[in-house]
C-alpha cells in the first residue's frame, strides 16, 4: 500500500506529473495531492472536505488516502458514493488499479470476501440507507463521497446520507464545485459564519482552477463565442426577431438561445462546422484529440449527431442515457481516436475522457455549477502546452461564467435579499434541478414553454481567454473567423494571449480597409463590448417606467398610451422584449418630451 512523505520532499516533481497516466494509476502524487495528504495525516480528522477543480486528480488523491488508511488499519473497508452508475463503475476500475477491490454491483447482504468495499450511488443510498448503515456499523469504514454537492440534491438524499454514514470511522468528501443554487445544507460539510452573518462551506483543502492552471495540471480554455440573428414565434403567436447576445429580457434571452440551438436552423450547423475545423487544427498538435457536444435532450442529440455526419462524413458516438451500454460507448470512445461524441447529461460531470479538447456547449442549462462541470470535461492536462477550446452561444450569463473560471466559490447557506434587489440565486434553482435530472424523461417542458424556432444564423462574435476578450464580429466561414479557428492547439498560455492580440489587430486593420458596404459586421473589439446583465436590463426598464410615470402627471395621458407612443416613435417591441439600446432611446425621448413641457 501507498505511504506518504513530506510534500517538501517532492518539490522537484512536475505538478502535472504523471503526464499520461491512466485514471487512478499514478504511483507518485502531484504537489497538491501530496500537500492534501500531509494535511490529512497531520490532523487525522473524522471528516475532510477536499475541493479541487475538475481534472486536477481528486480520484488519485482519494484512493491514495484510502490505501494509507487501510494499510495503517485505521479502517477495514471502503465505501465510495458516486452521482451516477457510470461513475460508480469508473471508481471501481480506478480502485482496482491501486489494489483496492470495490464491488460496483452490491445490492444487499454480506460483502464478498474478495472485496475491500463497495461503490454505490446517492440514489441507491436514498432508497436503502439502513442497509448501508448496518454494514458500516459492523466494520471500521472510510466513506468517500464523490461530488458531495449531490447529497444536497433533495432533502431525502441528505437525510439518507446522514442516516447511512453517521457511524463511519472516517468520511472524505470531494467536489470540484462546492456551490449550489439552493440552501440545502450538504451532509458532513462544515459551515462557518462570516462577518456578514452569512454561513459558507469551509473546505479542509482547496485547489482551484487558477492554481491548477499555474501548475500546469489543467489546460487553459479558449472560449469561442457565436452570436447571430434569431427569429421565433411565441406561444401567443407573435413573431420575435433578436440578435443573440443583445441585452433583452430573461424570457427573450432564453427563447433566442433555444432558437440558436435548434438543429433545423443555420446556427448549429455553422458552429459545428467551425468546431470541427478547430478540432482539425488541434489534432495537428494533439493527434488523438476528441470533441464533445453537450446537448439539451435526446432528440437534439440525435439531430446533432446527424449534422456531424453530414459535415464530416463520419459518424459520432452518441451517448443518450445512463445505462450500461452508454458507459461502454464512453469507454470505447475514450480508448479510440474517433473525432466526435454527442451526449445529453452523463458526460457533464466526473466522466473521464482525457483526450477531449474541443467542446460545444449546446444546452440551455445556465447554472454556474453545471457550466463548470461541463467545461471541466476539457481541461484535463496530459502534456505541457495543450489548450482546450469550448464553443458557446453569446449569452451574457455564459460569458460571465467563462470570464470567472478562476473564481473560487463556497456553498452559501444564507442568501440575503435586499429591498428592491433581484435575488441572484432564485432563478438558478429550477435550472439546477434541470441540470441534475435524467434528460430522457418527458418533462412536459415543451408544452409549458411552447414556441417555434423559425430562423437562425451564426456569426463569430469574440474569443474569451484568461479573463480577457478578443476579436470583432465576422461571418461564419470568413477569413477573419478562420484566423481564430486556426490558433495552434499546442501553445504556452502567454503565447495564446499574444497570438489573440495579433489576430485582433490584424482583423481591425483589414476591417478599416473594407468599403462601408462590406463592413456590415464591423463593431468594437470584444474587450470594449460590455456584457449587459439581466440586472442592468431591470434597471433600464425601471428607469423608463419611472420617467413614464412622472410624465403621466405632466401630460395627463395614461401609461399604456405613452408606452405605445414611444414604440411608434422609436420603433421596437414592447419594453419587456426591447434591447438595452431601444430602452435607452425611449428614456432619452421621454426626457425630451418632459423638457419641452416645462
Amino acid at each position: 500500500m501507498t505511504t506518504t512523505t513530506s510534500a517538501t520532499n517532492n518539490h522537484h516533481l512536475s505538478p502535472a506529473f504523471p503526464g499520461r497516466a491512466p485514471w487512478g494509476t499514478a504511483n507518485k502524487l502531484r504537489a497538491w495531492q501530496q500537500a492534501a495528504m500531509d494535511r490529512y495525516i497531520q490532523t487525522q480528522p473524522k471528516d475532510f472536505l477536499a475541493v479541487a477543480t475538475p481534472g486536477a486528480g481528486k480520484t488519485t488523491f482519494a484512493l491514495t488516502l484510502a490505501s494509507w488508511l487501510l494499510h495503517h488499519h485505521v479502517v477495514q473497508q471502503v465505501t465510495v458514493v458516486a452521482p451516477t452508475e457510470h461513475l460508480k463503475k469508473q471508481w471501481s476500475e480506478a480502485a482496482a488499479r491501486v489494489g483496492i477491490k470495490l464491488d460496483p454491483e452490491y445490492s444487499a447482504g454480506p460483502l464478498g470476501r474478495d472485496y475491500h468495499g463497495v461503490a454505490i450511488t446517492y440514489a441507491g443510498v436514498g432508497v436503502r440507507p439502513m442497509l448501508h448503515r448496518n454494514r458500516i456499523e459492523q466494520r471500521k469504514t472510510l466513506v468517500i463521497l464523490d461530488e458531495i454537492h449531490h447529497a444536497g440534491d433533495s432533502k431525502s438524499w441528505g437525510e439518507a446520507c446522514l442516516e447511512a454514514f453517521e457511524p463511519a470511522t472516517r468520511r472524505l468528501a470531494l467536489t470540484g464545485t462546492p456551490f449550489r443554487s439552493d440552501t440545502n445544507p450538504i451532509p458532513f460539510v462544515t459551515y462557518e459564519e462570516g462577518n456578514d452573518g452569512i454561513r459558507r462551506s469551509s473546505a479542509d483543502y482547496t485547489y482551484g482552477y487558477g492554481n491548477a492552471l499555474a501548475d500546469g495540471v489543467v489546460r487553459p480554455v479558449i472560449f469561442l463565442s457565436y452570436s447571430g440573428n434569431m427569429r421565433w414565434r411565441t406561444k401567443a403567436g407573435d413573431e420575435i426577431a433578436a440578435r443573440l447576445g443583445e441585452p433583452m429580457t430573461k424570457d427573450a434571452v432564453s427563447q433566442a438561445w433555444r432558437t440558436a440551438l435548434d438543429p433545423r436552423g443555420d446556427w448549429m450547423p455553422n458552429v459545428l462546422r467551425a468546431a470541427d475545423q478547430r478540432l482539425t487544427e488541434v489534432r495537428k498538435g494533439i493527434p488523438d484529440a476528441g470533441a464533445l457536444v453537450i446537448a439539451s435532450d435526446q432528440e437534439q442529440a440525435r439531430a446533432y449527431a446527424k449534422l456531424i455526419r453530414e459535415i464530416t462524413g463520419r459518424g459520432a458516438t452518441l451517448v443518450l442515457s445512463d445505462d450500461s451500454g452508454a458507459s461502454q460507448r464512453i469507454d470505447d470512445f475514450a480508448a479510440s481516436d474517433d473525432r466526435w461524441m454527442v451526449a445529453v447529461r452523463m458526460v457533464s460531470e466526473g466522466v473521464d475522457v482525457p483526450r477531449l479538447a474541443v467542446g460545444v456547449y449546446a444546452t440551455t442549462i445556465s447554472t454556474p455549477l453545471f457550466f463548470a462541470q461541463a467545461v471541466g470535461r476539457f481541461v484535463r492536462s496530459r502534456k505541457r502546452g495543450e489548450t482546450a477550446s469550448v464553443f458557446v452561444p453569446t449569452v451574457p450569463m455564459l460569458l460571465t461564467f467563462a470570464n470567472e473560471m478562476e473564481v473560487e466559490r463556497d456553498h452559501v447557506l444564507d442568501k440575503p435579499k435586499k429591498d428592491g434587489e433581484e435575488d441572484p440565486f432564485a432563478e438558478s434553482e429550477k435550472e439546477l434541478a434541470e441540470a441534475e435530472k435524467q434528460q430522457d424523461e418527458d418533462t412536459g417542458e415543451q408544452e409549458q414553454f411552447s414556441f417555434e424556432a423559425l430562423e437562425s444564423e451564426a456569426v463569430f462574435d469574440r474569443v474569451l481567454y484568461d479573463g480577457a476578450e478578443f476579436g470583432m464580429q465576422a461571418h461564419a466561414g470568413s477569413a477573419e473567423e478562420q484566423d481564430y479557428l486556426g490558433i495552434p492547439g499546442l501553445l504556452e498560455p502567454d503565447q495564446v494571449q499574444m497570438l489573440l492580440q495579433k489576430r485582433q489587430a490584424r482583423q481591425i486593420a483589414h476591417s478599416r480597409k473594407k468599403p462601408d458596404a462590406e463592413a456590415d459586421l464591423l463593431e468594437l473589439p470584444a474587450e470594449r463590448r460590455p456584457v449587459v446583465t439581466h440586472k442592468e436590463m431591470l434597471e433600464l426598464r425601471k428607469q423608463l417606467n419611472t420617467l413614464v410615470g412622472a410624465y403621466v402627471h405632466q401630460s395627463g395621458k395614461p401609461h399604456g398610451v405613452l408606452h405605445t407612443e414611444l414604440r411608434r416613435v422609436c420603433g421596437g417591441p414592447p419594453s419587456a422584449e426591447a434591447t438595452a439600446g431601444q430602452l435607452r432611446e425611449r428614456i432619452k425621448k421621454v426626457q425630451e418630451w418632459a423638457t419641452r413641457m416645462r
